[in-house]
């Protein structure tokens, strides 16, 4: 399968672009070149900016694929101008969309890919559901041979993921857990959410790749385990080998106290308990199983980065956020019982 991977070496793509290689996929990469270092030998790099589209025009000039997809698109501009120069020239194009584009409120915890995508709180969101609606225009009206694919929270060894970090990733969470300081969960933490392995999701991608059934289709993948954010936060602290100490704080005060996006990625996103139905993606890839328990995947996750030191970016900025918060909610509690 001859492929093109458009960015190819993000938290999502990455496990993909390995896999495909290690299976002997014909797999090209376009992208600046900052994160190819890492990739075998067998992976062909196209060292450009996406967004110089006359040059790549030229660069794939005498190119096609059977496969291309775009992980770094966020609006529907990109799409425009991936459809100029992709249309005749594969036979699936692949869209990473996002399941935060599904309905806000939510109606029903279960999300199935029928669930309505309508999301006021996140632009973010709102900008992916433009570039499916676009995507789905051209397939209706041109036969643009498109595949949706709407991950949750993906992760990998590089990050640990959490609802509430700074803008310099989530280290300084997992700092102040070693440090034995309180750590802030949105909500009251027993909220449902979905983690899922970068190397699960691969699988499940590559099923849909080449897949005539999936032409025309959007598909969720995610991993079946639902976990509690307490749950979370304490298989995150239990992989560091300490206590947690939690401080459950409201998503809205969260939002108002911050210049963080949190109206988007909290209230907008994962504030909402969410459970998906991938009842879809095993009748496309009928082999899919997602096999990393998320206690044991966060386990990998800490040990690469207390290994990598490079992925240890402190954030003070945060950490003394965090104290004011606290520290507000502590005295405002005092205030209440005087």
């Amino acid at each position: 399968m001859k492929t093109l991977f458009i960015g190819g070496t993000g938290t999502i793509s990455s496990a993909i672009t390995k896999l495909l290689s290690e299976q002997g996929c014909e797999l090209y990469l376009l992208n600046r070149g900052n994160r190819n270092e890492d990739f075998p030998a067998n992976v062909n790099i196209l060292q450009a900016d996406i967004n110089d589209e006359d040059y790549v025009s030229q660069l794939i000039q005498n190119l096609n694929f059977d496969v291309v997809a775009d992980f770094i698109a966020f609006h529907p501009s990109q799409l425009e101008r991936d459809y100029r120069l992709f249309q005749g020239k594969t036979k699936q194009f692949m869209f990473i969309s996002s399941a935060s584009a599904y309905q806000k409120p939510l109606s029903d915890y279960r999300i199935t890919e029928s669930t309505p995508l309508s999301n006021p709180y996140w632009e973010y969101s709102r900008n992916k559901i433009a570039c499916e609606e676009y995507l789905m225009k051209q397939y209706r009206e041109t036969g643009f041979p498109i595949t949706i694919v709407r991950p949750s929270h993906t992760y990998d060894e590089r990050s640990i993921p959490l609802g509430v970090h700074g803008k310099n990733g989530s280290w300084q969470v997992a700092r102040r857990m070693l440090d034995n300081k309180p750590v802030i969960i949105h909500g009251d933490g027993t909220s449902l959410w979905t983690m899922t392995h970068n190397s699960d999701f691969a699988k499940g991608f590559i099923g849909l790749m080449g897949n005539i059934h999936a032409i025309g289709e959007s598909v969720n993948i995610t991993s079946d385990e639902t976990l509690t954010w307490n749950q979370i936060y304490a298989a995150i602290a239990d992989a560091l080998g300490v206590e947690l100490h939690a401080v459950h704080v409201s998503s809205e005060f969260l939002a108002i106290c911050s210049t963080e996006d949190y109206r988007g990625g909290l209230i907008g996103d994962k504030a909402n308990s969410v459970v998906f139905d991938n009842s879809k993606l095993k009748r496309l890839v009928p082999d899919f199983v997602a096999t990393t328990r998320f206690d044991k995947g966060i386990k990998q996750t800490v040990k690469y980065i207390l290994e990598h030191p490079e992925y240890q970016k402190e954030d003070k900025q945060f950490d003394m956020w965090c104290d004011k918060v606290i520290l507000a909610l502590e005295s405002a509690a005092a205030s209440v019982r005087e």
